[in-house]
């Protein structure tokens, strides 16, 4: 067995700067749980190496491996996986899954049947799998490394009623380039842009299916005109806060292919009461 340590408090993520969050939202996981040894073969017969750690989801008693040297997960995809809807008996895709934390999250908040994670950097794409069996969710979740310029081609059309994704947010140069080839490709649209992602979710998804987005506000109108050219309407947004009276500096978008016109505007999501206290809302998101 791993020696388990528990890490009190509050716990600065590598998160709070790797999720590209600003005006004040700190990405903190509380009550991390992680694994401190060197390759070892953990219950499940999943190796968790030396530079990795496994982090407690607080949802069914799941965990997710990451590495801190390359890109953990933020609030943003926690945020995601609160607002997307996932019926029963379908089927979600997530593009650019990462280490997979938003079909883990969307398979224990939701009745899908299947939840698929492309990623095209194999060491994440192989944490997320790695992710998936400790977990024991090998029959629910799958895993694929792979380009979303290419994911049409790989899945067939109408092939999802539900895509997700957590894409980079700043177009080429815009932002400070990280040094980590790992980080610079989740923050910015190195190897994929906004209209890869539009164009092969247009194909992948069924008439009807809904796509769900986290994504910066000062691209809201390039996001909705460019959903709108790929007839995927967009249908139901919320923005998030920091604080009551910051701006906003993340915002959740629905978008429905084939939809019609008519976008509801949701009351907004705050995160924090006072610094370091979340709004009642963020801890019941993240399972707390």
């Amino acid at each position: 067995m791993p020696t388990v340590k528990t890490v009190a408090g509050a716990e600065k993520n590598a998160n709070t700067a790797e999720s590209g969050i600003s005006g004040g939202i700190e990405t903190t996981t509380e009550r991390i749980i992680r694994v401190e040894t060197t390759n070892v073969e953990n219950k499940n017969g999943v190796t968790i190496h030396s530079h990795e750690r496994l982090d407690e989801l607080h949802r069914n008693g799941y965990w997710i491996i990451q590495d801190p040297g390359r890109f953990c997960f933020g609030m943003d995809a926690v945020l995601l996986s609160g607002f997307a809807k996932v019926k029963p008996g379908e089927r979600a895709l997530d593009l650019g899954t990462g280490t997979g934390i938003i079909p883990i999250l969307l398979e224990a908040k939701t009745k899908g049947e299947h939840f698929t994670g492309l990623e095209i950097q194999p060491e994440s794409a192989d944490m997320a799998a790695r992710s998936v069996a400790y977990n024991h969710l090998e029959e629910k979740i799958t895993i694929v490394t792979g380009d979303i310029k290419e994911a049409s081609v790989r899945f067939g059309a109408g092939s999802f009623e539900v895509i997700t994704t957590n894409p980079p947010y700043m177009i080429g140069q815009h932002g400070i380039q990280n040094d980590a080839n790992a980080k610079t490709i989740a923050r910015h649209e190195v190897l994929c842009d906004l209209d890869d992602i539009l164009r092969e979710s247009a194909k992948m998804l069924k008439q009807g299916g809904r796509f769900y987005m986290v994504h910066r506000p000062f691209r809201l109108a390039e996001i909705f005109s460019k959903m709108v050219a790929y007839h995927i309407e967009p249908k139901r947004m919320r923005l998030v806060y920091p604080f009551v009276d910051k701006e906003p500096n993340m915002v959740l978008i629905e978008g429905l292919r084939g939809g019609k016109s008519r976008l509801t505007v949701e009351k907004p999501l705050i995160v924090y009461k006072e610094p370091g206290v979340y709004m009642p809302e963020i801890y019941d998101i993240y399972g707390y």
